[in-house]
């Protein structure tokens, strides 16, 4: 279970200890350590079945009905995307961003959220007007408007196209660094861990198989040497051959 920390300031955002997660005889997270400092970009790699997304939903606390123990503490403001932006159809733009938002001003953040991700102007349009990427825009508006000290991101941009994935990482950078949440992305996709990651962890049958960290001095660019040297070397630790 999941132990939340209030208003505390926390040296770690997310600290995990020995978390075990079980489907019937098979632990999925087997005894499992891993620790967020807050405002680090965590980007969580691993084969299908490694573990990633039922780490998320541990974190998030959506595994009632999965068995398991461990220390699992958390932030208690944490926001959650997904592959699927969720929205309600049936509600409005500007509706979805600040749905359960319950604090006076809750319109003109949802307005300012919705600026930040570039779709000012559209707070009345039906979210069957936008284009896919245009969702995703309003998911992470919906979920930056709380300001979360912990924003957990499940393959956020794994249905889209691929420039509208490179707008989408510049976006999603650019908006962690404004607004500094813990992160952690799980992904499939090695590239985007290191465009947009502080540090990569590889996941592999429930533990923790390597870890990369993301150095200041590496450039963003898949064509820069260091960056294929640090792909190089995730790819190995997936078990990857090239």
């Amino acid at each position: 279970m999941a132990t939340h920390t209030g208003g505390l300031v926390l040296e770690k955002a997310v600290e995990v200890r020995g978390l075990v997660r079980s489907y019937g005889d098979r632990a999925v997270l087997d005894d499992l350590d891993l620790s967020i400092a807050p405002g680090e970009f965590v980007a969580l790699l691993g084969k299908s079945g490694s573990g990633k997304s039922t780490l998320l939903r541990a974190l998030a606390g959506l595994d009632h009905d999965v068995d398991g123990h461990g220390e699992l503490v958390v932030p208690a403001n944490v926001s959650v995307v997904f592959q699927d932006s969720r929205l309600l159809p049936w509600a409005r733009v500007l509706d979805n961003v600040v749905l359960g938002l319950r604090t006076a001003n809750a319109e003109n953040r949802g307005r300012q959220s919705l600026a930040e991700v570039g779709l000012a102007g559209r707070e009345k349009a039906w979210p069957n007007e936008l284009s896919g990427g245009e969702q995703q825009r309003v998911a992470l508006a919906r979920s930056l408007v709380r300001e979360p000290e912990l924003l957990l991101a499940d393959e956020p941009f794994g249905a889209l196209d691929a420039l509208t994935r490179l707008k989408m990482h510049a976006l999603l950078r650019k908006l962690c660094a404004a607004h500094r949440p813990a992160v952690l992305l799980v992904t499939h996709d090695v590239d985007e861990s290191i465009v947009l990651a502080d540090r990569v962890i590889v996941l592999d049958e429930g533990r923790v198989a390597a870890e990369q960290r993301i150095e200041p001095a590496i450039s963003r660019s898949p064509a820069d040497p260091g960056f294929a040297a640090v792909r190089s070397r995730l790819l190995d630790a997936l078990g990857v051959s090239l």
